[in-house]
């Protein structure tokens, strides 16, 4: 495949074209969403491991496509903080700017903050996710996952996405920090609107921020054993706001990438014929398919992102003190350089491999509890799902089926299916 903006690169005449288009790539588009391999595979052909982009509204950035890259990147917190106060554009970014909530502006998160302050959130965040019993855990996701099942499971269809992988994460997360069930769904809408992008984001953004002071106050008032109430139990002192954002950021990280990584792992299991017996009650092959999403169609594919404390050179780029790096995690884990040096394949060849960048890396990396959980919610989820309806099939051809528009996140907009129906969990046999 041969995209538009590549395309004066291509005929540049019989010299290697690595590195020889100049012109920014926008970052956006339909290549993003259903070719992105095809599209990173130009992109390294005519750029080479690091691409300059245009974001909508055209602000310039980079995207790091090498694994080498960007590990470099992600390795050294010094000169490639995650300090979004360093990035200078922001005389630019008008207020309404749709990707201004997932960039974020200088705020006291775990997200949005560097250095010293940000392993101060790390340390309260970080062992109030510990801290919660895995069993127990576990437990929800059945729960929850039998009672989606049971909304569709006697009328033989269902869209996997909005009937299944969206909401279960959402409701998992919500007890987890403490909300109630009924809470749950409106947080799922919230986070969609949010991660999408579109004209709803800001607003979205802001029902969201509600929702956790809401939920701060009430576990002041009336603790219980959840996510809030252990960060409130904290001896380091943090403000209102400062628990708020960090459960903001705790429940954003691990809804629609975990719901993307379940519904990424059942089309693959309904596709390919090497993870049919997942179908069958496989579970060795669950885990291997979910291996294989985070290697080929890792849910997060762009991650805003990293900003260079000082002029610097990487990947034969020139990169300027403040200019903005995203980190191209879908690309680096199908670099080929180093996928040869690996021996990997197909990820799901060599289940034992982690070495996929699908969590980033570094400092800044998802916290392990935090993949821990969002392991344990896709697994038993996709494990419920089929014993409960074992003969999944598509209803519709593969082909058809469409993801979501965007360049940073990779799922699907809807995974239509059918199955015989069965009795719900509290009808007679």
């Amino acid at each position: 495949m041969t995209t538009p903006f590549l395309s004066a690169a291509s005929a540049s005449g019989g010299s290697c074209p690595a590195q020889t288009a100049t012109a920014p790539v926008p970052l956006s588009g339909p290549a993003f969403h259903t070719e992105p391999q095809s599209l990173y595979r130009d992109m390294r052909h005519s750029y080479g491991p690091v691409v300059p982009v245009e974001l909508p509204g055209g602000f310039p950035a980079w995207l790091v496509i090498g694994y080498r890259e960007l590990h470099q990147v992600t390795s050294d917190g010094e000169l490639f903080p995650r300090d979004v106060g360093l990035w200078n554009q922001w005389e630019h970014i008008p207020e309404d700017w749709p990707l201004l909530p997932m960039v974020g502006r200088p705020m006291p998160s775990i997200y949005f903050t560097a250095g010293a302050e940000h392993r101060r959130h790390s340390a309260l965040v970080v062992p109030a996710l510990e801290a919660a019993d895995m069993n127990e855990i576990r437990s929800h996701c059945e729960e929850l996952a039998d009672r989606l099942v049971d909304g569709v499971c006697a009328r033989g269809t269902a869209d996997l996405v909005a009937d299944f992988a969206e909401p279960l994460p959402v409701l998992v997360l919500a007890r987890l920090v403490g909300f109630p069930d009924e809470e749950g769904r409106d947080i799922a809408r919230v986070l969609k609107d949010l991660a999408d992008g579109g004209p709803g984001a800001q607003e979205a953004y802001g029902r969201f921020g509600e929702h956790m002071r809401h939920l701060v106050a009430a576990k002041r008032a009336a603790p219980g054993d959840d996510v809030t109430s252990r960060m409130l139990a904290d001896p380091e002192p943090f403000t209102d706001e400062e628990y708020a954002l960090d459960l903001m950021a705790i429940t954003a990280a691990g809804h629609l990438t975990t719901a993307d990584w379940i519904s990424n792992s059942l089309r693959l299991m309904l596709t390919e014929d090497e993870f049919a017996e997942s179908l069958v009650g496989g579970r060795r092959s669950v885990g291997e398919a979910m291996n294989e999403v985070l290697w080929e169609e890792s849910p997060t594919q762009i991650l805003a992102g990293r900003w260079a404390a000082r002029d610097t050179r990487l990947g034969g780029r020139d990169i300027r003190a403040g200019d903005m790096l995203l980190l191209g995690l879908g690309a680096a884990n199908t670099d080929p350089l180093v996928r040869q040096e690996m021996g990997v394949g197909r990820a799901g060849r060599h289940p034992g491999n982690g070495a996929h960048l699908a969590f980033s890396h570094g400092e800044y990396r998802c916290p392990f509890p935090a993949q821990e959980i969002a392991e344990t919610m896709a697994r038993t989820g996709i494990e419920v799902l089929l014993d409960r309806l074992p003969d999944l099939e598509l209803a519709v051809p593969a082909q058809d089926l469409v993801r979501r528009p965007s360049a940073f996140l990779r799922g699907m907009n809807a995974l239509p299916v059918r199955f015989a129906p069965v009795h719900t969990t509290g009808d007679p046999l």
